[in-house]
């Protein structure tokens, strides 16, 4: 959704000062800080002083973009000049210019969220975002009017009243630089105090720091062990299981199918196992992550309703769901509330031959907490046995052991993740009647505040995959799983974050293939819109794929994501996209641009936002030398150049059996007619005028150039 504010036409030296002015004040009725408004009306006039300096005059466009919070002020800046011939080196900061041409540019785009440019022999046209602040309320439709109603009730803008704003944000700044700096030396004051305190406990702290790194390296070497050594076995073993069972290399015999039922059943029962032994050693070892994120209790048990329907084997025990009614909606970590349950479920169903196993969920007195209960009929437990059963390893003697096998580590992990939570268990019973057992848990997780820094504390026990892995930031685990069922058996490997802080810190120091981000991560939407602005500008070259229920598909894109998929995406379309990606890497993927014009140039290579390189030709001779030397994947192509012009080109390019089959995409400036889109056919693969050109029309022109590629 795109909102348009106000056009400022500049026509006069007086109107740079003018849309400086109107820039701050519709700043200020965005609800912008002090420091933001100074920001976009410094790039405004900045920008706006070339326009009127270089071009003679142009216009400045206000606009909201976006549906939802945090919306993008877009600010657009057109002149109809003669362009910037030396753009690259501007941007690059190596231009130097008699009249300070280019420092306003620079300058404009550090100051910005968003910033980009465009500049031709016909003019020149520079695109400025600012996300709204946090807690603005998402702008309307019908409240630009409003807006505009405000903007010109404000003052008329005139040179001697922004001289005078402008002196007096330069007299803020230096107050508050001298604040800062008084404040940086009282506590440079108080560290040095500090410091002498804990250089007196550094020998004792010494000692006990050996004994803990010593501890820690036992725990982590033994989660690293026994999640590499026991589940990279086993989780062959299972494939293999699978593959065979599925009957890929061939039909099996009877007795083999039922051997191999076998094994998989052993290797589930000894997975269970070893998971068991990991979630126990990360609770020890304070590596368990919590992520509370809010769920229905209804749902809970809808899903845990489906999901344990197959372990009733008999049609002597029921499965009984009661209805959770007054129950608010909980704050705390979903899936541990669900393994839980499932323990304390299936421990019901194994220990109770006839009757029933009834799940059921209430609301505490006062309100703070919400209490499960899974009562069933079964064998009951004696009074002098229950504690017992919540210590590890250790099982109650009755006559259904030999029938049903456990480890002896379900409750004792089950007491664990409630106290993690903040709860607690407990255990009614009377032997030959049945047992009932409760969780108690807070309907909000007590340490909340701290559950966005808990996940990044340790992401250096989990292990990078090698080869084409993706990243998947995504705070909800149900989701994250089925992104690793859609990848399971692809060349693709998942490693999956629940929070931007994790992101962050598995960027600094892996490249992934791809990311797939989740837009509305709980607590974190307005940072996540920031994050992909910041992480494209860092570095654009790493594909970002939104999938999302924002349904903001534009403003993802106009931040820099590659591409954008409203939630629930398929499994094909996830493939197909990933898979574009891969082959599209830098990994020998090479565009070659032809074109004389080096603004033109560089728009393309700004446009293109999957990961390539490029040759650039100024000239059509030059350029037939390249693509016979390079053999580029593309070629982008102009018309209209000095000397060999670019309709020439294409037909020395499709006459050379070496370049032939290179395709070829046709960017110019003329007005494409039937007459002329005839001629270009039969040689050019696409057609696109520089106008229309933007990466959401550049990745649909490469992609379907890829799809015909791929055809047989």
């Amino acid at each position: 959704m795109v909102i348009r504010l106000l056009t400022y036409a500049l026509n006069v030296q007086s109107d740079v000062v003018g849309a400086r002015q109107r820039a701050r004040q519709l700043a200020q009725l965005l609800g912008f800080e002090m420091r933001d408004q100074t920001a976009i009306a410094t790039s405004v006039s900045e920008i706006a002083r070339n326009a009127f300096r270089y071009a003679s005059g142009g216009k400045v466009e206000f606009e909201i973009e976006g549906e939802t919070a945090p919306q993008l002020l877009v600010i657009r800046v057109t002149d109809e000049g003669p362009g910037i011939p030396n753009l690259d080196e501007v941007l690059e900061g190596s231009y130097e210019s008699k009249t300070g041409m280019g420092i306003g540019i620079i300058g404009s785009r550090r100051l910005m969220d968003r910033w980009e440019i465009r500049s031709s022999g016909s003019g020149t046209a520079v695109t400025m975002g600012k996300l709204l602040p946090d807690g603005a309320r998402v702008i309307e439709p019908v409240d630009a009017g409003k807006l505009v109603s405000k903007l010109a009730a404000m003052p008329h803008p005139s040179s001697l009243s922004e001289v005078q704003s402008q002196n007096a944000e330069l007299l803020q700044t230096l107050a508050d630089l001298q604040d800062k700096q008084e404040k940086l030396q009282q506590l440079a004051d108080e560290l040095e105090d500090t410091n002498r305190g804990v250089v007196a406990l550094y020998a004792e702290l010494d000692e006990k720091a050996v004994h803990l790194r010593r501890a820690d390296e036992m725990k982590t070497r033994f989660l690293s062990n026994m999640s590499h050594e026991f589940r990279t076995p086993l989780n062959s073993v299972r494939a293999l299981c699978g593959m065979l069972l599925a009957k890929i290399d061939g039909p099996l015999a009877p007795e083999q199918e039922t051997q191999v039922k076998f094994i998989a059943k052993a290797t589930d029962d000894l997975s269970e196992l070893v998971n068991d032994l990991l979630d126990l050693a990360k609770i020890e070892a304070g590596k368990i992550e919590i992520r509370p994120a809010d769920f229905e209790v209804a749902e809970l048990f809808s899903a845990l309703r489906g999901m344990l329907r197959p372990l009733l084997v008999t049609d002597t025990v029921e499965l009984e769901f009661d209805e959770p009614d007054g129950i608010p909606p909980m704050f705390t970590d979903e899936s541990k509330v669900s393994q839980i349950l499932r323990n304390f479920i299936s421990n019901a169903l194994k220990f109770t031959e006839r009757g029933s196993v009834r799940v059921s969920a209430t609301l505490a007195p006062g309100g703070e907490s919400v209490v499960f209960a899974v009562a069933d009929t079964g064998i009951g437990i004696a009074l002098e046995d229950r504690e017992m059963i919540f210590e590890e390893f250790t099982q109650v003697p009755n006559a259904l052991q030999r029938r049903v096998k456990g480890t002896g580590l379900g409750l004792p992990l089950c007491r664990k993740l409630a106290m993690l939570l903040g709860g607690d268990v407990s255990l009614e019973s009377e032997p030959g009647k049945g047992s009932t057992f409760y969780a108690r848990m807070p309907v909000r997780y007590a340490t909340a505040s701290t559950a966005a820094s808990a996940p990044a504390r340790r992401v250096e026990a989990q292990v990078i995959p090698e080869g084409d892995w993706v990243l998947i930031v995504e705070d909800d685990e149900g989701t994250r799983m089925i992104y690793e069922r859609f990848l399971r058996g692809s060349r693709f490997t998942p490693f999956s974050v629940a929070s931007l802080a994790q992101a962050r810190e598995v960027l600094r120091a892996h490249r992934p293939m791809a990311v797939i981000l989740d837009i509305l991560l709980p607590g974190e939407e307005h940072q996540t819109w920031r994050w992909l602005a910041e992480a494209k500008a860092a570095d654009a070259s790493i594909p970002v794929i939104v999938v999302s229920s924002s349904g903001d598909r534009r403003k993802a894109l106009s931040l820099g994501a590659d591409d954008y998929f409203e939630k629930p995406i398929t499994r094909e379309d996830l493939l197909d996209r990933l898979t574009n990606i891969a082959t599209n890497r830098t990994d020998g993927r090479l565009a070659l641009i032809i074109d004389d014009d080096p603004a033109a140039r560089y728009v393309i290579r700004r446009s293109v936002r999957g990961s390539m390189r490029f040759e650039e030709a100024g000239d059509g001779a030059t350029g037939l030398a390249a693509a016979a030397r390079t053999r580029p994947e593309v070629i982008f192509l102009d018309l209209s150049m000095p000397g060999m012009n670019g309709g020439e080109v294409l037909e020395r390019l499709a006459a050379d059996p070496d370049t032939a089959g290179i395709p070829v995409v046709v960017v110019t400036s003329h007005e494409i007619d039937d007459a002329l889109r005839n001629k270009l056919s039969p040689h050019a693969r696409a057609i696109v005028q520089k106008k229309d050109i933007s990466v959401d029309t550049l990745a649909r022109t490469l992609e379907a150039i890829q799809r015909s590629a791929s055809r047989p």
